[in-house]
């Protein structure tokens, strides 16, 4: 078996010029619990998931995705991680140390190709969690994060090759080629995925709900609370998830969703969906068909590339 060193998604991190707003969103609105905040930075827990924090919030005159955290199988593959990233020629921000993060843990920061910020870490101390209730309208976890890259072949290679991650399937327009790459590491479909876009950046982030009484409850609360939405709601092919994208106060698009199919991974072949078949998009035809317009919103701003290593 080939080095398979991630079992899931840890956390998001975005660095916003209006903290207080930024704040304000995800604690009330999007339901998310703050569990610590310190000069400018604010970290967010999902009731039901057991990690320390899905997303953090860093004030920054400059918005950006700071960096995209994963979980390790062990200290040992975090370390194996780091000599084969360094075989390969992968700047490394810093060696495998105990980090002081809610959690503490062991983990290691590098640069992908596209300059974005990875931080791969094990034995993170789990927070005390609990389960979300029938109709009670809150994440329960982090489900999976997209990114935009201008070379999403050359960043699906790398994320295949150096850290392990299976290709699940490809969404592709024969006009425009393959659009986008779902990447697992572990039975669920995707974890990971990377979009075809103009710029690096990040293109949404998903929030996983208990069920679909509770993804319309929280889609329902972030409407009245004036969220703008996006695209939504309706349920994907690939995945088989649902979906209600909306934009945070700074653009970014963030999703809710439920019931992300579960593969067996032993007999999973990767297929390949046309965007330009209205059941690949939307299996219910609720939302609004895909359109250029309607893609452009999960372009989101350009990322800009770190002058040091972020905090």
């Amino acid at each position: 078996m080939s080095f398979q060193p991630i079992t899931h998604l840890r956390h998001v991190d975005l660095a916003v010029p209006d903290f207080a707003t930024q704040r304000a969103f995800y604690g009330t609105t999007w339901g998310l619990t703050e569990v610590a905040n310190d000069s400018g930075i604010a970290f967010f827990a999902a009731e039901g998931s057991p990690e320390q924090y899905i997303v953090r919030i860093r004030e920054d005159e400059r918005k950006r995705m700071d960096l995209v955290a994963f979980g390790a199988v062990s200290p040992a593959a975090v370390d194996e991680l780091a000599v084969r990233l360094g075989r390969a020629g992968v700047q490394v921000i810093h060696e495998p140390r105990a980090l002081d993060t809610p959690g503490g843990g062991y983990g290691l920061r590098f640069f992908d190709p596209d300059g974005r910020v990875v931080e791969v870490s094990a034995d993170v101390a789990t927070r005390a969690h609990r389960k979300i209730e029938e109709r009670e309208a809150v994440p329960v976890r982090l489900s999976h994060c997209v990114v935009n890259s201008r070379d999403p072949e050359g960043l699906r290679d790398f994320y295949i090759q150096n850290l392990g991650f299976r290709l699940t399937d490809t969404l592709y327009s024969t006009h425009m080629g393959d659009l986008m790459y779902f990447l697992r590491c572990s039975p669920l479909h995707h974890s990971f995925a990377i979009a075809r876009g103009p710029h690096v950046s990040l293109h949404h982030a998903s929030f996983e709900m208990r069920g679909v009484e509770e993804y319309m409850r929280g889609t329902g609360r972030a409407l009245r609370a004036g969220t703008r939405l996006t695209w939504g709601p309706g349920r994907h092919l690939a995945g088989d998830n649902t979906f209600s994208y909306f934009h945070d106060p700074h653009g970014n698009t963030v999703e809710y969703t439920t019931e992300l199919a579960v593969l067996e991974e032993d007999l999973w072949h990767p297929g390949r969906h046309d965007v330009d078949d209205p059941v690949t998009q939307d299996q219910w035809g609720t939302a609004d068909p895909m359109s250029e317009s309607v893609a452009k919103e999960q372009f989101n701003d350009p990322d800009v590339l770190f002058e040091a290593p972020p905090v």
